[in-house]
């Protein structure tokens, strides 16, 4: 198998995360491109360093459980990480200065 690219949905256990990829593939009965989407599990052996939104490399490995086959071979794009605190002070600070 090929290395596969995707983004990750869940990251709530320990050195695994949940990583959904697309594929597009053309329906020929109805001449349409149709988009599926799989999940794998995969295996995060960098302190867990993947978090949900980021985009991942994937790599084919030996089974390491019942459903996890893949490894984390990097991170592409780490995702924008929301933090309520912080959304307020931004949103804070643009009402105090446009007030101004």
């Amino acid at each position: 198998m090929k290395p596969v690219i995707g983004t990750v949905v869940s990251n709530k256990m320990q050195k695994s995360v949940v990583v959904a990829v697309d594929r597009l593939f053309h329906n020929k009965l109805y001449n349409r491109y149709v988009k599926r989407t799989s999940k794998f599990m995969a295996h995060d052996e960098k302190d867990s360093s993947c978090n949900i939104g980021d985009r991942v490399k994937l790599d084919p490995s030996r089974p390491l459980s019942k459903n996890k086959h893949w490894v984390v071979a990097e991170i592409i794009k780490k995702a924008r990480i929301y933090s309520p605190q912080a959304a307020a002070a931004a949103i804070a600070a643009s009402a105090s200065t446009w007030m101004l």
